[in-house]
């Protein structure tokens, strides 16, 4: 019992808790993240970064970014899961990641749930980085432009692993970025 007690705690942002925050985040999204946003970090005539209030445990870092656009406010929530040198152990860490958070049902208030629908890529240390999206279903309204992407990526210092929702045009054109 205790060993499996132990296990649990080890997984750190592979956990429930990566599910809890993702839906906090989710939750706001239609306030483009008023209710979760916090002290503002940096500032430029591109974009603005913000600490987010939503963390997921043991995350490096949570970031909530406005992005200064002539057509819409636009905003994108990014959390910095892991990083290591070791390419088998992130990708190994990606899929434990994209396996807590396929299916996950996501509840808004005063709207049908929905479920996070992604399907898996296998990551190859050639490729420079792998994203896998995620869409809710059944989406509808402004949900449609919802998107929550995983990502492995190539890092200077080895390899890192990410968390975005952003939104997205209904022409799959990213209207934020989730790799700033």
């Amino acid at each position: 019992m205790l060993l499996g007690s132990v296990a649990i705690h080890a997984q750190g942002v592979f956990s429930n808790n990566t599910n809890t925050a993702l839906q906090k985040v989710i939750e706001d999204y239609p306030n483009k993240f008023i209710n979760i946003k916090g002290d503002k970090i940096t500032s430029n005539h591109q974009a603005t970064d913000y600490h987010s209030k939503i963390e997921v445990p043991g995350a490096a870092a949570s970031i909530i970014t406005h992005y200064n656009t002539a057509k819409a406010e636009v905003y994108s929530w990014r959390s910095e899961l892991y990083e290591s040198v070791n390419f088998e152990e992130s990708k190994e860490r990606f899929k434990v990641l994209f396996n807590n958070i396929k299916n996950t049902i996501v509840k808004i208030e005063g709207l049908p749930p929905y479920i996070l629908n992604g399907k898996y890529e296998f990551p190859s240390e050639d490729k420079k980085n792998t994203t896998i999206g995620f869409q809710l279903l059944p989406a509808s309204g402004e949900l449609q432009k919802l998107t929550v992407d995983l990502t492995l990526r190539r890092a200077a210092n080895g390899w890192k692993i990410s968390l975005s929702v952003y939104e997205k045009d209904l022409n799959n054109n990213s209207m934020a970025s989730s790799d700033r």
